[in-house]
């Protein structure tokens, strides 16, 4: 039993497990229970799904304990119903990764009424990892951001900016507008 935990504390474990549900990673200590260590490298809990979710652009960081009770409830049900016994206090956390995923499967189904509100939180821990919306892009490239990396994202020049040799399309696709400046903004 994790009573003697905080509520933030049960409330963010519980998040980081369904985060690493949607894109899953590796442990980040011997002892993590929040992450099922499913994965190689670092998933969305590395990327700082957390941080992107409470984030105040997302317009949810208001109602994550909220969300991390529902969570735990569907849990609970789905605990009790396939005969588990998960820790009462962090019923999500206690499921192995095939239930967490099994759960989350059902929580997103087309049939499911609250799928829009699982749909959203899992939308949020794919972007934490493929662009790292919440941090500066030379900031998560300095750090190692697990996704950016993944993906094969290109380090920025010395002086922090992109600069594309080779046309992405392989050839020029419009001359440069005269009155453009150095730093590539029109005049």
């Amino acid at each position: 039993m994790r009573s003697d935990l905080p509520p933030q504390t049960r409330q963010n474990m519980t998040l980081e497990a369904f985060a690493d549900t949607i894109v899953p990673g590796e442990k980040r200590f011997p002892d993590d229970i929040a992450v099922a260590g499913a994965s190689s490298g670092g998933g969305a809990v590395a990327a700082g799904a957390l941080e992107l979710l409470a984030d105040p652009a997302t317009g949810i960081g208001s109602d994550l304990g909220a969300f991390a009770d529902l969570i735990n409830e569907h849990a609970r049900a789905y605990a009790a119903e396939h005969g588990l016994t998960p820790d009462p206090e962090l019923p999500l956390v206690g499921l192995s990764f095939a239930d967490r995923t099994a759960l989350i499967q059902h929580l997103t189904s087309p049939t499911h009424p609250e799928r829009e509100i699982w749909i959203l939180v899992a939308l949020f821990s794919n972007m934490a990892f493929d662009t790292g919306a919440h941090l500066h892009t030379v900031d998560a490239m300095a750090a190692g951001h697990p996704g950016l990396a993944a993906m094969g994202f290109s380090q920025p020049d010395a002086d922090g900016l992109w600069r594309f040799p080779d046309y992405s399309y392989g050839r020029e696709l419009a001359h440069l507008h005269p009155g453009t400046t150095s730093s590539g903004s029109p005049a």
